[in-house]
C-alpha cells in the first residue's frame, strides 16, 4: 500500500485566479496556463535581458575560481575546486512515492550533499560572492583577466577584501553559503536572520567568524532590515535574495552540469524522452535560475514544477495573481509557518516570477507531515539524509501522473504515451550539515506519521 501520496485538489486556473485550495492550506497541483513550448533566446528579467550566454558566463566564473576554491576548501581538492552534486538513480524509492515503472524512472539531483555549504544555496550564493570579489580584484589590480585567481588567497587581496562587508538576509541555507564563502575570502560577513531560524545554523555561521544579526519577525523582515543597514554603508555588498540577478544566474549554471550528467547516463531529452524536474521553492531565485537554464538548454521537453508548503505557497500565489500585484501569503489568511524553514517565505521574488511566467509548468503544495514522511522514505530507500525543505519535491511525480488534472495535462501535451521513457528528477536542497540529533528528531516524527497511516 502506498502511504505517501497526499490527497490533493487538482487545479488548472487562469492567471489572476487563486485556487480555493491554496486559501484553505490544502495540497494542490496548479498548472501554468501561460507556459510556452518555445522560449526566446533572451528574456526580460525585470528590465534586464538575460540569455544562455549569461548562464555560460556564470559557469565560466566558477571555472576561473576553481583553483582558488580548492585551496580555500580542502573538501574541494578532489574535484579540483568544482562544487557539484551527483545525479543518482532512486528506483527503490519510486513505488513508495506512488510512481509506477510504466510512468518513468525516478532520479535525485543530490544538492543536499553539495560541499562547502551543504545545500543548493552553494550555487547562487557562492557565485554572487565570487562575482563581487572578482570585480573588486580586477578594479584593484589584484588579478588580471586570464590570470591565476589563487593570488586572491594572498595577504594583499585579503587586506582589500577585509575593508568590505558582504551581508545577506536568510532563513539559514543562503546565509550559510554567503557567510562561509565571504569569510573564507577575507570579507567581513553578516547574516540577517529571523529570531526563530534554526539555532544550529546560527551557531555554524558564528563558528566560521560570521556575524549573525537576529530580527524579530519572519524572513521578509530580516531581509528588509539587512537591506536597509547595507544601504547606509558604501563598503557593504548586500546579497538580495529577492532581486539578485547574480544569484539567479549562479543557480542557472547548474543546468549545464546536469546536461553533462544526463549525457553521461545515456539520457536523451526529447519528445519521446521527456524530463520532469521537481524543485523546492522559497522566495524563488534558486528554482527559477535552474528552470531558466534547463529550459534554455533543453527546450520544450523539460517540464519544471515548483514545490511549496501549504502555509507558504508564495510563488503559487504570485503566479496566480493579477499582473502588476505582489501579494503575500498573509494576505490570503495563511500563516507562513512551516517546518521547512528554507521555504518559509511570505512573498515571492518578482524577478523570479516574471522569468517563470512563460517557462514554468506548474506549482504544487505539500503538508508538513508529508515532508517528514517522505524524508524517512528517502532515508530508507536510498540512505540519503535530507532536511524537511529538501523533501518537498518528492510528492510531485505522483501528483503529476496520478491526479486527474495531471493526467489531463499530460494527455493534452501528448506526453502520456512517452511516460514509460520519462525521467522524473527530484532536486533536493539541504541536509549535509544537519546535526545528528536534529535529524533523529526528523526521522522519529516521520516514522510516527507513517505508522499512524497504516
Amino acid at each position: 500500500m502506498n502511504h505517501s501520496t497526499p490527497s490533493s485538489t487538482e487545479i488548472r486556473a487562469p492567471s489572476g485566479t487563486l485556487p480555493d485550495a491554496v486559501r484553505h492550506a490544502e495540497p494542490c497541483l496548479w498548472l501554468n496556463p501561460d507556459r510556452l513550448a518555445e522560449v526566446p533566446a533572451a528574456m526580460d528579467a525585470c528590465g534586464q535581458n538575460i540569455s544562455l550566454h549569461d548562464t555560460q558566463a556564470a559557469a565560466s566564473r566558477f571555472g576561473r575560481f576553481a583553483p582558488l576554491l580548492a585551496r580555500l576548501f580542502p573538501e574541494l581538492q578532489a574535484s579540483d575546486g568544482i562544487i557539484e552534486s551527483p545525479l543518482t538513480a532512486a528506483d527503490p524509492l519510486a513505488p513508495r512515492l506512488g510512481l509506477a515503472p510504466e510512468q518513468g524512472r525516478l532520479w535525485i539531483k543530490a544538492d543536499h550533499g553539495l560541499p562547502v555549504a551543504g545545500s543548493i544555496k552553494a550555487r547562487g550564493g557562492i557565485h554572487e560572492v565570487l562575482e563581487f570579489a572578482e570585480a573588486l580584484a580586477l578594479r584593484e589590480g589584484l588579478v588580471t583577466p586570464g590570470g591565476d585567481y589563487r593570488a586572491l588567497a594572498g595577504p594583499a587581496a585579503r587586506a582589500v577584501f577585509a575593508r568590505h562587508q558582504v551581508a545577506v538576509g536568510s532563513t539559514g541555507n543562503l546565509g550559510l553559503s554567503i557567510g562561509v564563502a565571504a569569510s573564507a575570502l577575507g570579507f567581513r560577513a553578516a547574516v540577517h536572520m529571523s529570531a526563530d531560524a534554526k539555532e544550529w545554523k546560527k551557531e555554524r555561521l558564528r563558528q566560521r567568524g560570521v556575524e549573525v544579526v537576529e530580527h524579530m519577525g519572519d524572513y521578509e523582515r530580516a531581509v528588509a532590515a539587512g537591506r536597509a543597514q547595507a544601504a547606509a554603508d558604501p563598503f557593504c555588498h548586500f546579497v538580495d535574495d529577492e532581486r539578485s540577478l547574480s544569484l539567479l544566474l549562479g543557480y542557472s549554471a547548474a543546468a549545464l552540469r546536469l546536461q553533462d550528467q544526463l549525457r553521461e547516463q545515456g539520457f536523451a531529452v526529447d519528445a519521446e524522452h521527456p524530463l520532469f524536474v521537481y524543485l523546492p521553492c522559497g522566495v524563488g531565485g534558486a528554482p527559477a535560475g535552474i528552470a531558466f537554464g534547463l529550459r534554455q538548454l533543453l527546450g520544450p521537453h523539460v517540464h519544471c514544477f515548483f514545490a511549496e508548503p501549504v502555509q507558504s505557497p508564495c510563488f503559487l500565489v504570485q503566479m496566480a495573481a493579477p499582473e502588476g500585484t505582489h501579494p503575500s501569503v498573509y494576505d490570503i489568511g495563511l500563516t507562513n509557518r512551516t517546518e521547512a524553514d528554507g521555504l518559509a517565505v511570505p512573498r515571492a521574488s518578482l524577478l523570479a516570477a516574471r522569468l517563470m511566467r512563460p517557462l514554468l509548468s506548474g506549482v504544487f503544495t505539500v503538508r508538513d507531515d508529508t515532508l517528514f514522511e517522505q524524508l524517512v522514505q528517502v532515508l530508507d530507500a536510498t540512505g540519503e539524509r535530507i532536511e524537511p525543505s529538501a523533501a518537498a519535491g518528492f510528492g510531485g511525480p505522483a501528483l503529476l501522473t496520478g491526479s486527474e488534472s495531471g493526467r489531463r495535462w499530460l494527455q493534452a501535451r501528448g506526453l502520456e504515451h512517452s511516460l514509460p521513457q520519462a525521467t522524473h528528477l527530484v532536486w533536493t536542497t539541504g541536509g549535509l550539515f544537519v546535526p545528528e540529533a536534529e535529524h533523529r528528531g526528523f526521522e522519529a516524527r516521520g516514522r510516527a506519521l507513517l505508522a499512524a497511516r497504516r
